[in-house]
């Protein structure tokens, strides 16, 4: 099992851990609230990447013409 790059037994790690400190009964809604914050993070950065692309596209598009005349002057 390989979970973002993390193995079973980080994983097991990172739980039992998890657990001493947080406490069995807390361990639940704190997964719960990281799964939320990284799905957060995840929509965040997508929505970043796309506006991106889309403005270096829009840049291409606009810088595309003006390059095919210039080539056609000379």
């Amino acid at each position: 099992m390989d979970l973002m790059g993390v193995g079973t037994a980080e994983v097991l790690m990172i739980l039992l851990v998890g657990i001493l400190v947080v406490g069995p009964r807390k361990i639940v809604e704190f997964a719960r609230i990281m799964g939320k914050i990284t799905r957060t993070i995840k929509k965040a950065s997508l929505d970043l990447t796309s506006s991106v692309t889309k403005e270096l596209e829009l840049e291409d598009k606009e810088k595309s013409p003006t390059s095919q005349t210039e080539k056609k002057d000379t």
